[in-house]
């Protein structure tokens, strides 16, 4: 019997060695992936701080206005105070002279749910010409969004509509990418510990998208030409 107490004895030993190890491991990898975001989101953050800008009067000149898409409607079926935000800066810059052209990128990947649409009718009713807005269906997401500003619709130099925290991702892919991007900060009604959360993953994903993970838009296409 001593010696299956021995062997009972080694084989807890051993097991807890090995959770003790595991646990090391798991703390290092842990503190490596929060250093690791923290960096990104600093990163994101402080390298697109000067092009991003609050004021009208302020920003560049481009001929193209990249306008990021979202939903209309809210939860509750009212107007979505993120979507009437956007689409009033786009129409403010437009109307300033600080963009000639607006593309509208956003979802329509099912029946019944066309963003770009949405975003297209709310601006000719702020006084855009339809003539001046460009509908691109396949923003599926920010990266989708800003790659295909250049890979399809030929542009190297755009102007971003939307909120701040979004303007700063946006412009950090843009830039990486070999796009000149400035953005404009739309009014943000609120901003919640959930999406603050969202946004600071999202900052992450965004440099894992360009350093690590190489990664492509879900859909390209066929060019499309941006009137002069």
């Amino acid at each position: 019997m001593g010696w299956l107490l021995d062997k009972s004895i080694w084989a807890f030993s051993y097991s807890i060695k090995n959770f003790w190890q595991l646990f090391q491991l798991s703390i290092a990898f842990g503190a490596l992936i929060l250093f690791f975001s923290l960096s990104s989101n600093r990163s994101v953050i402080y390298s697109s701080r000067p092009f991003v800008f609050n004021k009208a009067s302020e920003i560049p000149k481009n001929k193209v206005g990249l306008v990021l898409g979202t939903s209309k409607y809210a939860r509750n079926n009212g107007i979505n105070p993120y979507f009437l935000y956007r689409m009033q800066a786009a129409a403010k810059l437009y109307k300033a002279g600080k963009v000639s052209h607006l593309v509208v990128s956003g979802d329509n990947h099912k029946h019944g749910y066309n963003e770009p649409q949405q975003m297209k009718d709310y601006l000719i009713s702020l006084g855009v010409k339809a003539e001046d807005i460009t509908m691109d269906y396949a923003g599926f997401r920010t990266f989708d969004s800003v790659i295909r500003i250049k890979e399809i619709f030929g542009q190297d130099k755009v102007t971003i509509i939307s909120q701040r925290f979004h303007n700063e991702r946006a412009v950090y892919l843009a830039q990486k990418n070999g796009i000149e991007a400035v953005a404009y900060n739309a009014k943000t009604p609120w901003y919640s510990k959930r999406m603050r959360l969202r946004e600071y993953l999202a900052k992450f994903k965004a440099v894992l998208d360009i350093h690590v993970l190489k990664t492509k838009p879900k859909f390209l296409g066929k060019s499309i030409e941006i009137p002069s």
